[in-house]
């Protein structure tokens, strides 16, 4: 595979991460919208820092495919500008998307992402639960954590991070 296509198909793997963006307290599926969910008020006592391993499997699956693609077309054009033509053109554009492949399966299929430890107390007991987001949306003091199932929690921002420049 010549440079320019391993370059591309390490570039499309660089962008290849869930974010986790979809599990932060603040985010709600369409099912969830102008329904009335259960909510209450706690005290945050403590927001540590943590990390939440988020799944990557789609972005592992487009890795594969987008790197075959990029492969084969590397390797028909590599076999193509080689002066091979018919089954020398084929078996390089085969291996490059086999190369391709192989190179989107380096995706790993579970990411950590940045998340938050909190430590809230509520009718005198202290409980945790660790939300994806980030340490600043979240200080000490009143904060409202809504439950949208029986085994979920989610304890919503009070607090702002400064505006990134």
């Amino acid at each position: 595979m010549n440079k320019i296509a391993l370059l591309a198909v390490v570039s499309i793997l660089s962008g290849c991460a869930a974010t986790g963006e979809n599990l932060q307290s603040n985010v709600y599926r369409a099912g969830q919208v102008n329904t009335a969910q259960a909510a209450r008020s706690i005290k945050i006592i403590t927001v540590l820092p943590a990390k939440i391993e988020v799944d990557n499997s789609k972005q592992k699956n487009q890795a594969q495919v987008g790197g075959a693609i990029l492969g084969a077309l590397a390797g028909g054009l590599g076999g193509g500008f080689g002066g091979l033509g018919g089954l020398g053109t084929t078996a390089t554009t085969i291996a490059g998307g086999a190369a391709g492949a192989a190179a989107g399966s380096m995706v790993s299929d579970k990411v950590l992402v940045e998340g938050v430890s909190i430590a809230y107390s509520e009718n005198g007991k202290m409980f945790t639960s660790a939300q994806v987001g980030r340490a600043c949306e979240y200080h000490q003091g009143a904060a409202i954590i809504i439950s949208t199932s029986p085994t979920e929690t989610r304890i919503q921002p009070n607090a702002s991070c400064p505006a990134e420049k």
